[in-house]
């Protein structure tokens, strides 16, 4: 043991200075880290670091990498080239891999600050959303592809995408059919504007809610339970659906009431006028004309007749759709009061059930 410290005395000193270099020059990028996560979060408020701790963690590799490398040179000389070249690769899809993600994060940063400056200004931020995933989405194919150049066994396939039409090539070839269908599903509802963010759509009873956010893959919407509902883009341009902010914001909204044949239509259509009318979120939808000629607020008519029930509607007009939804509601429990105030039967279905004795009972 004293022979072998004896013989690499000098190389063993060495090896303690590269490694006490290598701890200093990780607590350096530790602090520089948590120096740059400081000030970004000032400058941008609710930033997540994802991309610093990734940035981060590839430079300490980096460091632990050269210093295994400068230490097994020190006492393997045989193997110094083998180790040079390959420390060069692991350099070079670092600094590349480095380079990447501080661009796509850059990018990121400059889309999303100018959606938020457009949406203060009351514009349609919707496009620089979408772009800003598609440009994301570049620079790190980019990255990858330059990161494949360096490596003998792929350097073919990333000249050939480099080259112009092999990117998409090389996309169509890894992606899925379904993928590549969501992914022009996207660049359909961000080119023809069917909705866009902050509009409110249905595509089905249960799936309703606020458009928050258009990726290169899916549409996210926020229903109002305050959950979110994630819907592939070539599902959403397959299906129809309502979007109840596009254009004309006002809705009418029809209250549908059974009451039974015993009930007093006239009265029943009367309370249901006037508990629509006296509704503050009621919108006066009538034409100067339909003003001028006393025509109701209102229009309340009976539409069914069905086998225990006949059906009442009015069609009540608000401003939008919340206000609708909020009329709705208000509307249902106020004539159900009013009804049963006045006497007006709301029908429930009845049954007529039959017992049939046996034999002996019968004969009895």
């Amino acid at each position: 043991m004293i022979e072998f410290f004896e013989t690499y005395k000098s190389e063993l000193l060495y090896a303690f200075l590269v490694i006490c270099g290598v701890v200093l020059l990780w607590f350096l990028t530790n602090v520089a880290y948590k120096w740059i996560l400081k000030e970004d979060q000032k400058k941008f408020r609710g930033l997540r670091p994802t991309s610093l701790k990734l940035v981060k963690r590839i430079i300490n590799s980096i460091w632990l990498v050269l210093a295994t490398m400068i230490i097994l040179s020190l006492f393997f000389n045989e193997f110094y080239g083998e180790l040079q070249n390959n420390f060069r690769l692991i350099l070079y899809i670092g600094v590349v891999s480095i380079v990447t993600i501080l661009l796509a994060s850059s990018v990121n940063i400059w889309f999303r600050v100018r959606a938020e400056q457009k949406a203060l200004l009351n514009e349609d931020p919707t496009v620089l959303k979408f772009m800003r995933y598609v440009a994301v989405f570049a620079v790190y194919l980019v990255g990858l592809l330059f990161i494949l150049l360096a490596i003998p066994a792929f350097k073919g396939v990333a000249q050939t995408a480099l080259g112009g039409a092999g990117v998409i090539a090389l996309i169509a070839g890894v992606a899925s059919q379904e993928a590549l269908a969501n992914l022009v599903g996207g660049v359909f509802i961000i080119s023809f504007k069917p909705f866009k963010i902050g509009d409110i759509i249905k595509l089905s009873d249960s799936m309703v809610g606020t458009v928050v956010d258009i990726t290169l893959r899916h549409t996210v919407l926020r229903n109002f339970e305050n959950k979110m509902i994630v819907i592939p883009n070539a599902m959403i341009n397959k299906e129809k659906l309502i979007n109840y902010d596009l254009d004309d914001l006002k809705i009418c909204e029809r209250i549908e009431i059974g009451i039974s044949y015993d009930s007093d239509i006239d009265l029943a259509k009367k309370i249901m006028r006037e508990e629509c009318e006296n509704h503050p979120l009621l919108l006066d939808n009538r034409t100067a004309t339909e003003i001028l000629d006393g025509k109701p607020k209102v229009r309340v008519a009976l539409t069914s007749l069905n086998e225990s029930s006949v059906t009442i509607r009015a069609w009540a007009w608000a401003h939008n759709y919340s206000d609708s939804f909020s009329m709705r509601c208000d509307l249902l429990e106020s004539i159900k009061k009013r009804f049963d105030k006045e006497g007006i039967e709301i029908p429930f279905p009845y049954r007529t059930v039959v017992f049939k004795g046996n034999k002996e009972q019968q004969t009895l």
